[in-house]
């Protein structure tokens, strides 16, 4: 009898336990950033750049960018930041995030092959760089929230 019954208790376990993993699970999915505007929840595929040899090469040399493609540079630590678009053949967005996630400023259109610093205009964890023009067309801005396994916080909708 003690078999039976612990055998009727091993579907229920097994569902709180993916009840409880399955959520985690995308928690850790790091190709995957949310940004919470005010026009809804979007979504984009991203690469994370968290060496210095990543970083320093970002999005160069590409000549497209899907527009829920992005790249995420993340340095590890807050500290002001800034880019500049030297051998990137695209215009870029640059959102610059906060360690929680909150966006702190967003550089529209930044022009291909321009070696014009671009500062992140207060301390920063992340950049987050997409198509040029996708943060206008998604109604991105300061204030807004992005939401990635790596942020710290819950991001979610302001």
């Amino acid at each position: 009898m003690t078999h039976r019954l612990a055998a009727g208790r091993i579907p229920a376990v097994t569902a709180v336990v993916l009840a409880v993993l399955v959520p985690l699970a995308a928690l850790g999915d790091e190709s995957r950033i949310v940004l919470h505007t005010d026009s809804g929840a979007h979504a984009f595929t991203v690469e994370i750049a968290d060496t210095p040899e990543l970083r320093q090469r970002g999005l160069m040399f590409r000549d497209s960018l899907a527009p829920d493609a992005g790249m995420l540079f993340d340095f590890g630590e807050t500290r002001p930041v800034s880019f500049w678009m030297r051998n990137t053949f695209i215009p870029l967005d640059m959102v610059f995030i906060a360690a929680d996630g909150t966006v702190e400023n967003v550089h529209v259109n930044a022009r291909p092959h321009d070696t014009t610093s671009i500062p992140s205009g207060a301390p920063v964890r992340f950049v987050l760089e997409i198509a040029g023009g996708r943060s206008v067309e998604i109604g991105l801005k300061p204030g807004d929230k992005a939401e990635h396994a790596r942020m710290a916080g819950e991001a979610k909708a302001p």
